[in-house]
């Protein structure tokens, strides 16, 4: 039988690259009450490209967990959940 995993998370990378974006913002000198347009423009752009990044090996990561599952399970339980061998690369892309 297989189990419900309750340790993934769902937040995303958004509040990761929020704080590596504010981090670039210290560093260009700018303050919190008054971001220079410049410095603000490159460091939204750093946080975005960082948020890419962590979200595609997230994405990754989540569909190899899935597949690595889904492989792990008989050919009776697959056929419970009303999937066949052929169908676990198909249903891991979708995560």
């Amino acid at each position: 039988m297989s189990t419900y995993d309750t340790n993934r998370t769902m937040t995303g990378a958004a509040g990761v690259a929020g704080r590596i974006g504010d981090v670039f913002v210290a560093g260009f000198g700018a303050k919190s009450t008054s971001i220079d347009a410049p410095a603000a423009a490159l460091a939204g752009r750093i946080g975005a490209f960082v948020a890419a990044v962590f979200n595609g090996v997230n994405d990754w990561h989540e569909a190899r967990m899935t597949r690595k599952t889904l492989d792990a399970l008989s050919d009776r339980e697959l056929d419970d959940i009303g999937l066949c061998r052929g169908d676990i690369d198909s249903v891991a892309r979708r995560y």
